[in-house]
């Protein structure tokens, strides 16, 4: 019996450490990722001011491994029916059940230019990337222009306008940033206190939000919006997400089991998942987490009854994952906000929340040593 999980972000992570406990020993397990660490993608925009804090986000993958195999390649074409899975290099994976976790890349939309002349958010070397051109701007009293006012957005703007005093500009005097949303408010998909609380916080720090504001066309030093052009010197785009390219850029819907066909399942980034109400499931790494917590139970008992059950035997109830969340949090530059239940918090308070959760994550997957290093780097 083979189980293979593809990708290695908070889905893949997650499933594959409690499909260690969860399995019985005859199951084999595969971890499929395309390098040999673990990243916690929502503190990258972090590294843009801070290059150090990519040692404390980044954990080797054999730290958080007990009895899995590690295979280290990238996934270039998953056919989910037929449990087989095709690699770079030329070798293929396998599986009796599977799941995809290959997270997601940025959407582009077809905007003309966009992706020519656009930098993601997706790695550490993304975030490098931006900040070796954000000094660029800074000497010549430029336009940075961010597209998209989701968390990312709003935590790649305020990394910058905080990066920007450092520097010893003032924001918007020396050097603008504007963030710009196509809807009518930055965090759009969240509830309105909390995204009112972000707007003020941007503001704070200077950052210019344009929402209501649809980008059209992108050329090298000039965005075409339905509200009028914008000149830029350095454009970051996080204006949505897309399938991985070894599914074809898709994010498929699967129900509350996290089903994708009757051997594999998706979650975290990589699919749309509609939950036990019915309810779409936001994109985020708390839902990942969640996720895997439901799919490995379900692997769990569709391996146990495989390996025991007789061919007459039914064939197991699975278990349905439920969205439920204690709120969210954001980082703007040195501040954050956090929502807890129906309140919101900024200041020290929030700040402790955002620190608290990446400590606390890296602590339940093992590594106390990075959990230190990063509650450090957000406090101090």
């Amino acid at each position: 019996m083979h189980v293979a999980v593809l990708g290695a972000g908070y889905a893949g992570v997650a499933l594959t450490r409690r499909l260690e406990s969860r399995l019985p020993p005859e199951a084999d397990i595969t971890l499929v990722n395309d390098r040999e660490d673990h990243v916690l993608v929502h503190e990258t925009h972090r590294a843009i001011r801070r290059p150090a804090i990519a040692e404390a986000i980044s954990v080797p993958l054999d730290d958080l491994l007990d009895r899995a195999e590690l295979v280290v390649d990238r996934v270039v074409d998953v056919d989910a029916e037929a449990g087989r899975a095709e690699l770079a290099d030329g070798d293929a994976i396998e599986w009796d059940y599977g799941a995809v976790c290959l997270g997601s890349e940025t959407a582009y939309y077809g905007i003309e230019g966009l992706r020519e002349h656009a930098i993601p958010l997706k790695s550490l070397d993304d975030a490098a990337a931006i900040r070796e051109q954000f000094f660029e701007v800074v000497d010549d009293d430029g336009r940075v222009v961010v597209g998209g006012a989701g968390l990312s957005g709003v935590q790649v703007a305020g990394e910058l306008a905080a990066l920007a005093r450092e520097e010893g500009a003032e924001v918007p005097d020396d050097v603008e940033i504007a963030l710009v949303e196509q809807l009518e408010e930055v965090a759009p998909n969240f509830p309105s206190n909390f995204s009112r609380a972000v707007r003020e916080q941007l503001e704070a720090c200077g950052v210019d939000v344009e929402t209501d504001t649809a980008v059209e066309k992108v050329f090298d030093d000039r965005i075409v919006t339905d509200a009028g052009d914008l000149g830029y010197d350095q454009l970051v785009w996080t204006g949505g997400i897309a399938g991985d390219d070894a599914v074809g850029g898709d994010r498929p819907v699967v129900r509350a089991d996290l089903r994708l066909t009757e051997r594999t399942f998706a979650l975290g980034d990589a699919a749309r998942v509609v939950d036990a109400d019915g309810e779409p499931v936001p994109a985020s790494a708390s839902a990942a987490v969640r996720e895997a917590k439901t799919v490995a139970e379900n692997l769990g008992r569709l391996v146990d009854h495989e390996l025991s059950a007789s061919p007459d035997d039914f064939a197991p109830r699975l278990a349905r994952y439920r969205f439920e969340v204690p709120g969210w949090l954001v980082s703007v530059g040195d501040g954050a906000v956090a929502q807890l239940g129906p309140t919101v918090l900024t200041g020290a308070a929030a700040r402790a929340s955002k620190a608290g959760v990446g400590a606390g994550y890296l602590t339940s997957v093992g590594a106390v040593r990075n959990a230190v290093e990063l509650a450090e780097e957000e406090l101090l």
